[in-house]
């Protein structure tokens, strides 16, 4: 991958913020080469860590601080996965310049739409966008335009682009990452862990110039801005139903029959009900290999379904009776009712071409190998060149005749960006023809 020169933290203290980027130091793997300095611990955010906003009145005056701020704002949200059934934000966090960082506590709003206003003239950094877009979207809040520096690093050829990763090759400054699994709808929230999320955001308009530049330097930056509107213009994007959610439960793929698959859709649907209803993540009411043990012995009793691994919890066993009465309805139902194999949405799994179209699988390979190339040659990840999916799809169905313009209008129907057409389209053309 590319190497990006990166600022040097210098010998700050850990508790001082960081300064602004400095001169590049050496990588170290040159014997010409400085050696870079080692990462400083940063444990506390440069201006302190703010309270949490809960009040209206605090709301307007932190809006106002905003809309008087300059430049850019990083913007970062928690959430409590793995804890809570739904994906909402239990804290967003902002900072800009002139403004400073503020923390606002959303449970104790409606919405968020006074500081929607205070800053929807300007560019939001966030890191890795798309997990916190539909949390923020649920406030009311929607970039006019961001900037994620994830997905900047990947486009930057980067190989590691975490946040914590990205601070500490590129700025020199390490943080800790103990509480991004933590239970965020926790109140009050202890205070290393609003020291944690104000530290999120504290260094996210740094990274944004560095990686901004190097976007630039690559002849990248177009591309970039591609992307960054189409994340913009599906934030406030209705999250996507999935069919037959239940089907995604770990280790189903070991359970065989139509009734089997009806045991775990039944105790699926009364895991999800009681989570919802509880507002606990499903997998904290009963484990998902508990309910493919349950699907595959199909016990009677509540003996016998207490003797299976995921059920003798004290919680899970004052739910017995919901399992069992799930797993009895299945027995009652007739044959029609019972899953059967959902319609294909696509292709078929890649390992099946040969047997089932060798043609199309010599397609898949050749356009494999355009990919392949082109992410070589542009120091980028494949899947950034172009999606897998679209890759399947379009040698699957390919159009006729396989030219440069009908390719670019099959890849952009399915989502592909104009900078992916046009670096693609006439490779990926000459890949579907076949071979003379």
């Amino acid at each position: 991958m590319v190497k990006v020169t990166v600022a040097s933290a210098g010998d700050e203290p850990a508790e001082v913020g960081p300064p602004a980027p400095a001169e590049a130091g050496g990588t170290g793997t040159d014997p010409g080469e400085s050696i870079a300095p080692e990462p400083v611990l940063l444990v506390a955010p440069r201006d302190g860590t703010p309270t949490p906003i809960t009040s209206a009145t605090e709301l307007a005056e932190a809006a106002a601080r905003f809309a008087a701020g300059t430049g850019p704002v990083a913007v970062d949200a928690e959430r409590a996965s793995g804890y809570r059934y739904t994906h909402r934000a239990y804290l967003v966090q902002l900072r800009r310049e002139g403004a400073g960082t503020v923390m606002v506590d959303p449970v104790a709003f409606d919405d968020l739409t006074v500081l929607q206003a205070a800053i929807a003239d300007t560019e939001w950094i966030l890191h890795a966008a798309s997990q916190d877009l539909p949390c923020l979207a649920e406030l009311k809040l929607l970039p006019p335009r961001l900037f994620d520096t994830e997905l900047a690093a990947r486009l930057c050829g980067l190989e590691r682009v975490g946040l914590a990763a990205l601070t500490e090759n590129l700025l020199g400054y390490r943080l800790e990452k103990h509480h991004s699994a933590a239970d965020w709808s926790t109140r009050p929230l202890p205070g290393s862990w609003l020291a944690y999320a104000a530290l999120d955001v504290e260094l996210l308009l740094e990274l944004r110039e560095i990686l901004g530049n190097e976007l630039e330097k690559q002849g990248k930056a177009e591309w970039a801005a591609q992307e960054f509107a189409a994340l913009a213009a599906s934030a406030g994007a209705p999250p996507r139903q999935r069919a037959d959610p239940w089907r995604r439960t770990s280790g189903i793929h070991r359970v065989r029959g139509a009734r089997a698959l009806a045991r775990v859709r039944a105790l699926w649907q009364a895991r999800d009900q009681i989570a919802a209803r509880r507002d606990v993540s499903p997998g904290r009411v009963l484990a998902d290999a508990a309910i493919i043990a349950a699907a595959e012995s199909d016990p009677k009793d509540e003996r016998t379904l207490l003797q299976i691994t995921g059920f003798g919890g004290r919680s899970v066993r004052r739910l017995a009776g919901v399992w069992l009465d799930a797993l009895s309805a299945v027995r009652a139902l007739p044959e029609s009712a019972l899953p059967t194999t959902p319609p294909a949405d696509g292709p078929p799994p890649p390992h099946r071409w040969a047997e089932r179209d060798p043609v199309a699988a010599g397609r898949l390979t050749r356009s494999r190998a355009v990919v392949a190339e082109l992410s070589a040659t542009h120091h980028l990840p494949p899947e950034n060149i172009l999606a897998p999916d679209l890759v399947r799809r379009l040698a699957w169905t390919p159009p006729r005749p396989p030219t440069p313009e009908a390719v670019t209008v099959v890849l952009r129907a399915l989502g592909a960006r104009p900078w992916q057409t046009d670096l693609t389209a006439e490779r990926l053309a000459e890949a579907l023809t076949p071979p003379a």
